[in-house]
C-alpha cells in the first residue's frame, strides 16, 4: 500500500508554524535609560570640554592675548574693592580711636578732676576715661607747638584739666548724645568732638563703592564683549561644519555647546592672569606703601585677594566667558540656516 497522504490542511498549518519559527528581520525599536543617556551626555560634555581646550592651545598666541584683555579689565574693579577694602579697615580703626574731649572748669582743684574721671567711668556709655592734668597739657602743648621758652614766660598756666573720654558706641549718633550728656553734668566746661572727618571718610568709601560697582558693571560688559567677538569668529570659521551637523538633526543646545566651553576656558584664564597681576602689582607696590605709612608713624600693608577673594574672582570670570559665548553663538545660530 502507498504511504498515507498528508491533507492538504495539515500542510499548510505546517508551512504557517515553519514561517512563524522563523527569525524576523530589519530594524527594531530599542528604548535607552535614563542613566544610558546621563552617561552620554557627560561623555559629550567632556569631549567637548577637551576639544575646546586643545583648540585654544593649537592657538596659543591668539588665545592669550584674548585672556590678557579679559585679564586686564578686571583688574581695575578688583584693585579698587581691594583699597576699598582696606579704606573699611582704616575706617574701623578711626572709628575704635573716636574719643571726646572734656574740659573741665579751670577752678577745680586736681583731686576733683581725679573724682570727675572716676565718675565718667562709671557713666553710661562710656568705655573708658583718661585724665589729662593741667600740668601734663601744658607739656604735651609744648611738645607740640614747640614754644616752650615762649611758654616758660607765662606766670600761670591757663590750660584746664581734661578727661580723654572713648565712648562704648562709636557711631556718630550715639557720640553725639553720650556728649549732649556729658555737657550737662555739673563742673564741665566743655565738650569737645570732631567727627567731620569721620562723616567724610565714610561718605569717600560709599562714594568709592558705587565707583567700583559702576566700573565692575562696565568691565564687565567689556568682557562679554571681548569674548563675544572672539566666539563669533570661531563660529564664522566653523560655519560649514555647523550647517553640515544642523543637516543631520544636531539641536542648538549640540552645536553650542563647545563654543561655551572655550568662552568658560577664556573668561578662566583671564581670571587666572588678573589674580596673577594683582599679586605682582602688589609686590611692587608694597614697598614705597609701607616706607611711606612709616614716614607719617603708620603701619599699613598693600591688601591683597585672601582665597574666598581669588575664587569669587575665578568663578566671575568664567562666568563671564560662558555668558560671553552663549550670547555670540545665541545670536550667529539664528543667522545660520543648513543649505
Amino acid at each position: 500500500m502507498s504511504a498515507a497522504r498528508t491533507p492538504p490542511s495539515n500542510q499548510r498549518q505546517q508551512g504557517q508554524g515553519s514561517r512563524q519559527t522563523k527569525p524576523r528581520r530589519g530594524a527594531r525599536s530599542q528604548r535607552t535609560g535614563v542613566n544610558s543617556q546621563l552617561r552620554a551626555w557627560a561623555r559629550h560634555h567632556r569631549a567637548m570640554a577637551l576639544d575646546s581646550m586643545r583648540r585654544l592651545v593649537r592657538r596659543p598666541l591668539g588665545s592669550l592675548m584674548t585672556m590678557l584683555a579679559i585679564g586686564v579689565a578686571l583688574i581695575l574693579p578688583c584693585a579698587l574693592w581691594l583699597t576699598l577694602d582696606s579704606a573699611r579697615l582704616l575706617d574701623a580703626g578711626l572709628e575704635e580711636s573716636a574719643s571726646l574731649t572734656v574740659y573741665l572748669d579751670t577752678t577745680m582743684q586736681e583731686s576733683e578732676a581725679m573724682q570727675m574721671a572716676s565718675t565718667l567711668r562709671e557713666h553710661t556709655g562710656v568705655a573708658a576715661a583718661r585724665l589729662v592734668t593741667a600740668a601734663e597739657g601744658m607739656v604735651e602743648f609744648e611738645q607740640a607747638l614747640g614754644l616752650e621758652d615762649a611758654l616758660m614766660r607765662l606766670g600761670t598756666n591757663p590750660l584746664p584739666a581734661s578727661i580723654v573720654v572713648a565712648p562704648l558706641d562709636t557711631s556718630p549718633q550715639a557720640v553725639h548724645g553720650l556728649s549732649e550728656r556729658l555737657a550737662e553734668i555739673p563742673g564741665i566746661d566743655e565738650v569737645r568732638l570732631d567727627l567731620a572727618w569721620l562723616e567724610r571718610l565714610r561718605r569717600l568709601a560709599e562714594l568709592g563703592q558705587r565707583l567700583t560697582l559702576a566700573l565692575g558693571v562696565l568691565f564687565g560688559f567689556g568682557v562679554l564683549l571681548i569674548v563675544g567677538n572672539t566666539i563669533r569668529l570661531s563660529v564664522e570659521n566653523r560655519r560649514q561644519e555647523i550647517e553640515v551637523v544642523t543637516l543631520i538633526g544636531a539641536t542648538h543646545a549640540f552645536v553650542r555647546r563647545p563654543f561655551l566651553y572655550s568662552g568658560a576656558w577664556y573668561g578662566l584664564g583671564g581670571g587666572l592672569l588678573a589674580w596673577l597681576l594683582l599679586g605682582i602689582g602688589g609686590q611692587w607696590l608694597s614697598a614705597p606703601v609701607q616706607a611711606l605709612a612709616q614716614s607719617y608713624g603708620a603701619h599699613f600693608t598693600v591688601p591683597g585677594l585672601d582665597w574666598k577673594g581669588s575664587a569669587a574672582l575665578l568663578v566671575s570670570s568664567t562666568l563671564l566667558g560662558w555668558l560671553g559665548g552663549w550670547v555670540a553663538v545665541n545670536r550667529h545660530l539664528k543667522e545660520i540656516r543648513p543649505r
